[in-house]
């Protein structure tokens, strides 16, 4: 952890040079988990201790919770925030999910500090590792715990190759995982699965392998036989009475618990040749939650960012204007124009048609038709052929 927080102390100096305020994490705490109290006092500690700004935000009744999110999401002055739980549990809300996965996707994507809010689950999901392709300047917020398992493996040799292209740094690897949970088992799963390794991923009642992307069904295989065959182990039972059987663990295993229980035997694991063996993730989960912090600030929040992002969304309402402005003033000019058109046109089409009789008119059975005098019949004959004259030596004008 000492290396990641020492890069946040560094950026906050050198915002403070500037003149700017440090970060503020806000922390929602409606619960009377103790963990949860005690990871809240450790995460505020943590910040304080690394120039960072934390307030802890006690909700009396969980009833008040997505209000006080709510808040702090609109809140300007609020730059990430967490939320402690469990708060519901399993229970289902309206959304149809359960309450507390409902809360995880009511933090705004521009505070997530945790990056559990399904933007960024999707995004980790596609593999997609920034939030503006094609221009890639903002990269996506990665869930702390599992995110802290990833660097605390990228810092054991026999577990990452760094030599290998983005996405192979975990080629040939197989890593067994026994916890699903949406918080830190299936984005672990996920995210070293796009690094290139095999991972299977143990719950309670299913095994399924994350592989390229894809997840599949496991019929034939046992948590022992998986367990035998990989070169990294992560235990997260979150009870006391799980224990994984260290006989399974072969030599040169990498063997990692997330789970606040010892989820092994650590005097027995250690008797094994070549383990590693890392009891906790803690503190760097801390780190990586300062980390996240940053990244929010950088991507959202910090005052050029602010000022770039205003001008650039002015900029596009000029062009979105531009774009639709129509040709004409108004759409009761259109209305005025269609009509004058239609009745020219069907005073054009009434002219014509006249013309066409008088052109057809036979003089000599007008005459004896006793409907109109000799004289008129004569004036109206020579009228109409002077008029076509006329016109075919004017060229129709």
């Amino acid at each position: 952890a000492k290396p990641f927080r020492e890069d946040i102390k560094a950026q906050v100096a050198e915002l403070k040079k500037s003149g700017i305020d440090a970060p503020l994490l806000v922390g929602i705490l409606a619960n009377g988990d103790p963990d949860a109290k005690k990871y809240a006092e450790w995460t505020g500690k943590a910040c304080r201790a690394d120039g960072l700004r934390y307030e802890l935000r006690e909700i009396e009744d969980s009833i008040d919770v997505e209000a006080a999110l709510n808040e702090a999401n609109n809140d300007p002055k609020v730059h990430g925030i967490i939320v402690y739980y469990p708060i519901f549990g399993q229970e289902e809300s309206f959304s149809g999910a359960s309450q507390d996965d409902y809360l995880r996707d009511s933090v705004s994507h521009k505070c997530d500090v945790e990056g559990l809010c399904h933007m960024y689950r999707t995004n980790l999901y596609k593999n997609a590792r920034f939030l503006d392709y094609p221009k890639n300047t903002q990269k996506c917020v990665l869930p702390c715990t599992a995110l802290s398992v990833v660097k605390i493996l990228e810092s054991v040799p026999s577990c990452y190759d760094k030599s290998q292209p983005l996405g192979r740094h975990m080629d040939g690897k197989v890593v067994t995982i026994v916890n699903r949970s949406e918080i830190v088992g299936r984005p672990l799963a996920a995210m070293l699965a796009n690094d290139g390794a095999d991972v299977y991923s143990v719950d309670i009642n299913s095994i399924y392998l994350f592989r390229g992307g894809r997840l599949h069904k496991v019929e034939n295989e046992t948590v022992e036989s998986l367990v035998r065959k990989s070169n990294i182990v992560v235990t997260g039972v979150p009870t006391k009475s799980y224990q994984l059987p260290t006989e399974w663990i072969q030599p040169n295993t990498t063997v990692v618990n997330v789970a606040s229980f010892k989820n092994v035997d650590e005097e027995a694991l250690l008797k094994i040749e070549g383990v590693t063996y890392v009891p906790m993730v803690g503190k760097v989960t801390v780190a990586m939650l300062e980390r996240n912090l940053m990244r929010l600030y950088y991507n959202f929040h910090h005052p050029d960012k602010r000022l770039k992002s205003a001008a650039d969304a002015e900029e596009e309402n000029k062009t979105i204007v531009t774009a639709v402005a129509p040709w004409y003033g108004s759409a009761i000019q259109v209305y005025t124009a269609c009509i004058a058109t239609v009745i020219l046109a069907m005073t054009v089409a009434k002219k014509k048609a006249m013309s066409a009789r008088l052109y057809t008119l036979h003089v000599p059975e007008r005459l004896h038709a006793g409907a109109i005098g000799d004289y008129s019949c004569v004036v109206i004959h020579n009228l109409y052929f002077r008029m076509s004259y006329c016109t075919e030596t004017n060229g129709g004008g």
